[in-house]
């Protein structure tokens, strides 16, 4: 007899989720392909350690990630043994979790997006004048053990997955360097149970709270990213120094230069002299722009679009495929390779304002001509030809690079 009764059905659908996300190695340096050369004996060997309450999280790899702004993202990576058993627990505790979550939270759950919160907020923002734009200094960092601890407690009975909460909460990392990062706080970004318990914390943190103070105030929140919608500029006001009092005794800090109050100003909104008028959320800038109208006809709105921030990573990574060095391969492998990327973006990034997407894909074409120089002899004189093949090529086969569409712009034409 165990001493909890965890499925091995559940361990092995565990799996193969896991498998379905892919992911990078953790300490162990064991890859997806490693694990599953011995899977059964390793799904066998999780399960009875899961089951006996003999099963410790190793450490987890650090990874530190460059953010736009110049500072660093501390990722944690777990192995893949560990999102396997990460994932058992989800299962177990996400649908008691479900049935409280609140409406406006969107990130991580099953049926949510975050484009469904983008154009909520979009709508919100044509009928309310101010926006006040959250940001909590190093969420994921610093939320409290105790206080999760407990919200765990709160919402289910089961001692195993209480138990190994815990351990993962306290499961100390390592750095490039090989050296022991002990936490006392806080929950690494990667880990697979790490979104769960970020909602189930700012659950009770922010969204149960607003619900009862401010029940007529809209939001919108993804993860740790949060928008709360006002009519007047003292209604914001007021507000945000709620909302700074009510995270301080969750032992949360909103960032003092980030978290701003937004004046939405489009072409009917007068006045805001002083104040901000556009605020970033989940990869969109809102702020004021020309729209066409389903009619046909311009009018200035207050709407969102890619951000500059997420043209800045698309074009690192155009730059990280480095097409000058593939010129071995033909220009339908190519496409076959970075379509989905570029699908990808258009059907995110384009969902509001697809237009202002039309600078990046400049840069995919120019990588292309750069392609095309290289590979073909005639066309390494200068950009004029090699951008003239690549139209040439678009007429042809307008649906070859996802992109195109139809469209191509060729730039010097």
């Amino acid at each position: 007899m165990k001493s909890f009764g965890i499925s091995k059905m559940v361990v092995w659908e565990a799996w193969k989720q896991v498998r379905a996300n892919r992911g990078a190695a953790g300490v162990d340096s064991e890859s997806i392909e490693m694990y599953e050369e011995k899977l059964e004996d390793n799904l066998y060997k999780l399960w009875n350690r899961m089951s006996s309450g003999s099963y410790f999280p190793p450490r987890v790899r650090l990874v530190d990630i460059p953010k736009p702004d110049g500072g660093k993202r501390r990722l944690g990576i777990p192995t893949v043994a560990d999102r396997i058993a990460q994932t058992v627990v989800k299962k177990a505790l996400e649908p008691n979790l479900e049935t409280v979550f609140h409406d406006e939270s969107y990130g991580y759950r099953p049926g949510k997006s975050a484009l469904e919160a983008v154009g909520k907020a979009r709508q919100r923002c044509w009928k309310l004048d101010w926006v006040i734009d959250l940001d909590i200094e190093g969420f994921f960092d610093n939320i409290d053990h105790e206080l999760m601890m407990r919200l765990v407690e709160k919402h289910t009975h089961e001692k195993w997955v209480k138990l190994y909460i815990d351990r993962w909460l306290k499961a100390p990392g390592e750095d490039a360097e090989g050296r022991e990062v002990k936490r006392e706080k806080g929950t690494p970004q990667g880990g697979v149970i790490s979104p769960l318990l970020a909602n189930l914390f700012l659950h009770y943190a922010f969204d149960d709270w607003m619900r009862n103070e401010f029940p007529t105030v809209p939001f919108e929140r993804y993860a740790d990213d949060l928008i709360v919608h006002c009519s007047t500029e003292k209604q914001a006001k007021y507000i945000l120094e709620r909302i700074r009092n009510r995270f301080g005794e969750w032992k949360l800090a909103l960032h003092a230069e980030k978290t701003q109050i937004v004046y939405c100003k489009d072409g009917r909104r007068k006045g805001g002299e002083g104040r901000s008028t556009r605020f970033d959320f989940l990869g969109y800038t809102f702020r004021r722009r020309s729209v066409k109208s389903r009619g046909g006809n311009l009018f200035t709105g207050f709407t969102p679009a890619v951000s500059d921030k997420a043209k800045k990573r698309m074009r690192y990574a155009i730059r990280s495929w480095r097409l000058t060095c593939m010129t071995m391969l033909p220009i339908r492998e190519i496409a076959a390779r970075i379509n989905p990327i570029i699908r990808g973006w258009i059907i995110y990034y384009g969902a509001y304002n697809r237009s202002a997407l039309a600078t990046v894909f400049d840069q995919v074409d120019l990588a292309l001509a750069q392609w095309a120089k290289r590979k073909f002899k005639n066309l390494r004189r200068g950009w004029v030809r090699a951008l003239r093949w690549l139209a040439a090529v678009s007429k042809r086969e307008p649906t070859l690079f996802a992109h195109w569409n139809g469209k191509f712009r060729a730039i010097g034409q």
